[in-house]
């Protein structure tokens, strides 16, 4: 008799080590933090059970349908961001191809976005790893961020932001006050902020810009939280753009951002002193310049 369809749909979406993992329901798991070089017990492991891969924020498909390139690309650049995959950690294209319910495929063209933007290091005959944090790269995009959200915070202010969307905003600063001590959601809070004044500048698209160029800021943001100080001046400065902006007065919006987003500049040093297996001084999409 076959079996019903819904369990021949499961059994085809389950990778094949969930399927033939102990009577426990977990497989063993590794770290996801390596340190420089990266060694055979540093290598990632992402063929979890269902119940691990839910704590470790990977999100599988719903239906019976493999994830596209997109998808797997995003959600990876994701988790490197937020450093749940940690600098030096290595992907297995067998592995990722296994977690995802794919073919190795889609994980290929996947890693090799993620190495285009900087986010890979891939090595013949060794395999993909995270790669580690670039000053140069931070740098860089500190610099497009700050010259993109400066003239957005100035145009908001010359063509006036709604009182819905200034009320949105600092609601967004309410909350942040109350997340003080939830670094992570925190960070989430600080996003929407900017979000919303990128918006307020009337200019579409805008804000997707910002996303690609602010990734390895955020990068450092999150690497960041353990010395983060719990009274930031994050939230007097956010209030300070918005006066500006409700205020009408462009160049007091365009300083008040510019003086926002110097901030990461402050922590670079301390960071790059006390994390040298983190981060380089070279740029990650010029191979001849990243080594482990």
């Amino acid at each position: 008799m076959a079996p019903w369809p819904a369990l021949s749909a499961l059994r085809r979406w389950l990778p094949r080590r969930a399927r033939s993992a102990p009577s426990g329901g977990r497989l063993p798991s590794l770290p996801l933090a390596c340190h420089h070089p990266p060694s055979a017990h540093c290598r990632l492991n992402l063929s979890t059970s269902l119940h691990m891969t839910k704590l470790a924020g990977m999100h599988r498909p719903e239906h019976d349908h493999p994830p596209s390139v997109r998808t797997i690309h995003g959600d990876l650049r994701r988790r490197i961001i937020v450093l749940d995959l940690m600098p030096g950690s290595r992907l297995s294209e067998n592995e990722l191809a296994d977690h995802y319910g794919t073919s190795r495929a889609p994980v290929r063209e996947a890693l090799i976005r993620l190495g285009e933007e900087g986010f890979i290091d891939v090595r013949p005959q060794r395999g993909s790893f995270v790669s580690r944090i670039s000053l140069t790269a931070v740098a860089r995009a500190r610099f497009v961020r700050e010259a993109i959200e400066a003239a957005a915070a100035r145009r908001a202010a010359e063509i006036g932001a709604s009182t819905a969307l200034l009320n949105r905003a600092r609601a967004l600063i309410v909350e942040q006050r109350r997340l003080a001590d939830d670094a992570r959601g925190f960070i989430a809070a600080d996003g929407s902020f900017h979000r919303l004044l990128a918006e307020a500048s009337g200019i579409a698209g805008l804000w997707a810009a910002i996303e690609r160029e602010k990734a390895q800021l955020d990068r450092v943001r999150f690497l960041s939280l353990p010395e983060a100080p719990r009274h930031s001046p994050i939230i007097e400065q956010h209030e300070d753009i918005l006066d500006a902006i409700e205020a009408r007065d462009p160049d007091a919006a365009e300083a008040a951002m510019r003086r926002h987003l110097s901030q990461v500049l402050a922590v670079l040093p301390s960071l790059a002193t006390a994390r040298p297996d983190l981060i380089v001084t070279g740029d990650p999409t010029r191979p001849a310049h990243v080594g482990f």
